[in-house]
């Protein structure tokens, strides 16, 4: 039996249905039979929903095994672009969900609701609504949004109102409500009868001084006039009509001085080197920087008026600070050619130990003292990337120049495994505790996910590079937040892969006004922007989920005399390092060994303004993906 939902594509129109064998297919009508297939998640039962403005392809559903998952759709590759996190395991049964507009989703679930921002794969909130309700409960949005139904255990149904919704059942219904109380009181509405149940969502669950504005049943204004709960919506066409009616938006370009804070640590000049490797201390007082000749510098932060938090910021200079006894953390380079060597560095969790590497021996430095308690891994091969394990800081993952990566044992001084899967250095490595894997990048182009429980290879994975480009250069990863979506970088291109199915969901390219080579990228704090630089100066900020371009900030804002570069050595951003609890601060270390704090003005707060949702459209200056191409479309026409 399928369950179906029906699009209009421009002038094309089509039907998706699902069964119980998970399949989900697209048809024509043309009796012609299905012409897409895709495999569901858990391929069992699965229901399809489309946001209200058809711009959005939601499809949630339970594995035989109980496992429940709710996705959206990607449809412009068509697969899976995001996975939402929450649910509990091994269910009895299938879940139920709905959207409200553009905004939210409803799962009923373990004896509870449970909300999702459609932007937010992590669980927003949950409400049980004073009780009552079965193990998964069946709910449904009215079209406005501001009213939610929901199923209970004796058979009845309860109705959950946000403020709008309150004034809607009021002018409907003659009955006694009890007065609303304050926002700021935790008693729910109350019906003065013995009929369904009304209740606002408890303040104790969500935050109350957003409870009419942005609850979960929020009613959101109808994109022209549509009706929310209707399944044949024709996509608008891309056309100059839709860029009139596009809500107003403009690539922010920070050009001048004045136009953001930036702040210049003391003595980051001197050192003649370039700064390989950045690092903030994940307390967010301190600035860590490596060099290409192996020195280790560290700027922190000092309590005061100015500064009355302590912290990193781009409002007041810190101070380079060494201990008493006036020692340097300087790397081992004996034997070393410093041109071909590779600075590598990782930070303890607690900011007690720094280990790193420049083509010698590996050293751990005690922060406190800057001396060297012990030194292991000697070349040859020489260490190219160093990771902690998340779990667990005696273990370290050590990529090295020959292509392999050691997992190497602190306490008891041995390489308990080595790994073997890339052709060229290893470049870049980086753990997910929520997926038990660790990933490695190298300069082969390659991806490796490995098992941190087996320590076996899953899978291998090669990016996509530019025609004729041969493998070469660094790639490097980081995980989102999330621990799902990875990011990864090189000189050609920015992507989000979903490492659970090691695929690749989105791609940027250097375009337009931002066509230099990449030289280095990093997730802000929260993983809700991407902070990218390029050789040619520009830094430029993204949007994280659809990697469209937000801010650029011209290398005029932030050099002092961009001008006056040797030609020897260009002048650009080399590392960048993100401040672990600002979201919208970051650091850049340049090739003249200066190292830079970013942030934007206090009247703006933030790099530019969010990227509005626009189907794909492009709006002023902003880059989208690589992929324009819609397989579901490309397949339905052939």
């Amino acid at each position: 039996m399928h369950d179906v939902v029906t699009f209009f594509y421009v002038n094309l129109q089509f039907i998706f249905s699902t069964a119980f064998d998970g399949k989900i297919k697209a048809w024509l009508y043309d009796n012609v039979g299905s012409r897409v297939d895709y495999d569901a998640p858990g391929h069992w039962c699965t229901t399809m929903l489309y946001s209200a403005d058809g711009s959005r392809l939601f499809s949630c559903g339970t594995s035989k095994d109980g496992d429940s998952f709710l996705v959206e759709w990607n449809e412009s590759e068509g697969s899976i672009k995001r996975t939402y996190i929450g649910f509990r395991k091994k269910m009895t049964g299938v879940v139920q969900f709905d959207i409200t507009q553009n905004h939210f989703l409803a799962v009923g679930e373990d004896n509870q609701i449970k909300f999702w921002d459609v932007d937010n794969v992590n669980m927003l909130t949950s409400t049980d609504a004073d009780g009552g309700l079965p193990n998964l409960p069946r709910l449904r949005f009215n079209k406005e949004g501001s009213l939610l139904a929901v199923s209970t255990a004796d058979n009845g149904f309860k109705i959950l109102a946000n403020a709008e919704g309150l004034r809607t059942l009021r002018a409907v219904d003659n009955r006694s409500f009890e007065t609303l109380r304050s926002q700021f009181e935790s008693t729910p509405i109350k019906v003065a009868s013995s009929g369904p149940a009304v209740a606002s969502i408890p303040p104790n669950v969500v935050r109350v001084d957003h409870l009419e504005r942005s609850s979960p049943a929020r009613a959101s204004p109808m994109l022209n006039g549509s009706e929310p709960s209707t399944r044949s919506i024709e996509k608008p066409k891309i056309s100059e009509d839709i860029t009139e009616k596009a809500k107003p938006w403009e690539l922010a370009e920070i050009l001048d001085p004045p136009q953001c804070r930036v702040v210049t640590m003391p003595d980051s000049t001197d050192s003649g080197s370039k700064v390989s490797r950045l690092l903030y201390t994940n307390s967010g007082i301190g600035l860590l920087a490596l060099g290409s000749n192996g020195v280790q510098r560290l700027w922190k932060w000092n309590r005061n008026e100015q500064n009355p938090s302590g912290k990193a910021t781009a409002s007041s200079v810190p101070q380079h600070w060494q201990p008493n006894s006036g020692l340097l953390m300087t790397n081992d380079i004996s034997d070393v050619n410093l041109e071909e060597a590779v600075p590598c560095i990782a930070l303890s969790k607690n900011d007690s130990y720094v280990m790193s590497a420049c083509g010698g021996k590996v050293s751990l430095f005690n922060m406190m003292t800057f001396k060297v308690m012990t030194t292991f891994m000697p070349p040859p091969p020489a260490s190219t990337f160093l990771a902690f394990h998340p779990q667990d800081n005696n273990i370290i993952a050590i990529g090295m120049e020959d292509s392999t990566v050691h997992i190497y044992n602190v306490r008891v001084d041995e390489v308990i495994r080595k790994l073997k899967g890339h052709q060229k250095c290893i470049s870049g490595l980086a753990f997910s505790n929520h997926l038990n894997i660790l990933v490695s990048s190298g300069a082969d182009a390659q991806l490796c996910i490995w098992s941190t429980d087996t320590w076996e290879k899953r899978k291998s994975i090669s990016i996509q590079l530019p025609t004729g480009k041969a493998p070469a250069g660094d790639t490097r990863v980081l995980f989102h937040s999330d621990q799902i979506h990875l990011l990864v970088f090189h000189e050609t291109q920015l992507a989000i892969y979903d490492a659970s199915k090691a695929e690749r969901i989105r791609q940027w390219v250097p375009q337009d006004m931002l066509p230099a080579s990449i030289s280095c990228a990093s997730y802000s704090c929260n993983s809700q922007l991407i902070y990218a630089s390029f050789c040619d100066g520009n830094v430029a900020v993204f949007d994280a989920d659809t990697l469209r371009l937000r801010c650029c900030i011209a290398p005029s804002a932030y050099m002092a005399s961009p001008a006056a570069t040797n030609s020897s050595r260009p002048l650009y951003p080399l590392a960048i390092a993100t401040h672990p609890h600002e979201p919208n601060q970051l650091a850049v270390g340049m090739t003249d060994g200066a190292v830079k704090v970013l942030q934007p003005l206090e009247a703006e707060g933030k790099w530019g303004t969010t990227v509005p949702s626009d189907n794909g459209v492009t709006s002023g200056r902003t880059s989208t993906s690589s992929a324009t191409s819609n397989p579901v479309v490309d397949q339905l026409q052939r």
